[in-house]
Formats: C-alpha cells, structure tokens, sequence
C-alpha cells in the first residue's frame, strides 16, 4: 500500500482549494454556452465540461499527490484506488443537469480521503461565488468564515431539502415541515445544511461516495452529522461506492427525522 503521510490536512486542504478554483473558472467557461452533452449510463447527463475539469483536477492532483488513489465520477474506477490508503474523490461537477439548465447551484466537490474518512473537503459553487472548506478538527469554513449548523432545537417548521417522496409523508404534513425548493446538487444540498441554512437534508438511496466525501467532513466539522437512517457513519473507497438514504442534520433532529423517514 503506497504511504503518504508526509502532507499535513492543511497542505492538503491548500491543494484543494487551489484545484477547485481553477477547476471552477473552467467550468464556467461553458456555462451558458450550451456545452456538448450526452447521458451515461444509469440515464445521468455528463458534459463536455464535466470531462475537462475531471481530466484538469486529475492532472493537477495527482502531480502533487503522486502517492494517493484517485476515484471521480467521471474517470473509469478500476479498483486501483483500494490499495492506497488516501485517496482523492472527486465529483468535477455536482449536479450536471443543473448545469446545462442554467441554474446556478451546482458545484465542485473535492475530498482527500484516509482509511475511509474524509480529512480535507472542498465545495465550491462558482456561480454563487461560495467556497466551503474544511479539515478533520478544524471546524469548516464559508469564504473563510465559521460555519455551524441550524439549532433547532425541534422538527416542528424545520426548513429541509429532499425528495418529494419524502414531503408527502404523513409525518411531515403533521410537523409543519417546511420544504427547501428543488436543489441541483446534492453536495450543495448539503452544504447548505452544514452552514444552517437549512435546517436538514435527506437523500435517497444511490448517493455515491462522490457526491457526499466532501460533504460529510464539512458537516461533521459543522456540528452536525451525515449518517445512513440507522445512525451509522459513512465510510468511503469501498469497492461498492452507492450508499443508503441518509440524513444531514444536527444531532437534536436526526431521531425525529429518523423516524419520519423510515415510515411506510
């Protein structure tokens, strides 16, 4: 197994933070211009875009970290990855439909992952010029202010992003939950839990380790907590990278929320 612990989570956070802003500036230099695009499979749309800035942060990331795994949405996973014990995950961009629609909520997640937990984490949504960050203990960051998650102390008027199926349920119309409008991305969806603004996210089962590396430490870091419907911790560079429903929030809410959406 290839060792790199000669880097810092701060040096590694640096190198990130670097990758994303560049890798965002060339995403932005097809937004709006109506991108080639395709579906793969699984029925998911990918970009011309998405396939530039993946190439890029592969390029750039491992020339700086020759000694770590690699595992993006949008490069072929053949299990190398497994034999390192800090890989890079990556999405290029998070939420390629809102993307190519114009709409301005999808980003770049960016992960350094060791032994299977998030130690430096990257979300950056170019159009909305928000720049989460964070390391394992050291808090997490919105364009370098502290961010910590809502502390609502009660489900009842929570304000919370997911899937319809999930408003529909009886639990919900009884608490008064408030529903977030559609979000693009699920890193971002995220995101925006970790920095309070929402109170809660939910996800149903099929998230890959990409769309929630990032995501994951910064919440942590936040305050609060992305676990599967049963409270247990998510790990990563598994050789299955799907994942169950889950739930961001802070701790106060998740049995509540837990019980809403294990409901029939």
């Amino acid at each position: 197994m290839p060792e790199a612990n000669k880097y810092s989570v701060q040096e590694d956070l640096e190198l990130l933070v670097s990758a994303a802003l560049e890798g965002g500036k060339i995403a932005l230099s097809y937004f709006g211009n109506s991108p080639k695009s395709w579906t793969k499979e699984g029925d998911s749309p990918v970009s011309v875009a998405d396939i530039e800035v993946d190439q890029f942060l592969a390029s750039k990331l491992h020339e700086a970290r020759p000694d770590y795994g690699w595992l993006s949405e949008e490069t072929e996973d053949d299990l190398v990855r497994k034999d390192y014990e800090t890989v890079f995950i990556i999405d290029p961009i998070d939420g390629t439909r809102a993307f190519l629609n114009g709409r301005d909520e999808w980003c770049l997640s960016l992960a350094v992952v060791k032994n299977g937990r998030p130690t430096a984490g990257v979300i950056f949504c170019p159009v909305r010029d928000e720049l989460y960050t964070s390391v394992e203990g050291g808090g997490s960051y919105l364009n370098q202010e502290k961010i910590a998650v809502s502390d609502r102390p009660s489900v009842t008027g929570a304000y919370i992003a997911g899937p319809v199926s999930f408003l529909e349920k009886e639990g919900v119309k009884s608490e008064q939950i408030r529903f977030s409008p559609y979000l693009g991305s699920l890193a971002y969806r995220f995101a925006l839990v970790a920095c309070g603004k929402l109170d809660a996210g939910l996800a149903r089962a099929r998230a890959r380790d990409w769309d929630l590396a990032a995501a994951d430490l910064i919440i942590s870091e936040a305050g609060g907590q992305l676990v599967d419907l049963s409270g247990s911790t998510l790990y990563y560079n598994k050789t299955r990278t799907n994942h169950p429903g889950l739930v961001a929030s802070s701790a106060k809410l998740f049995k509540r929320l837990q019980g809403i959406s294990v409901e029939d």
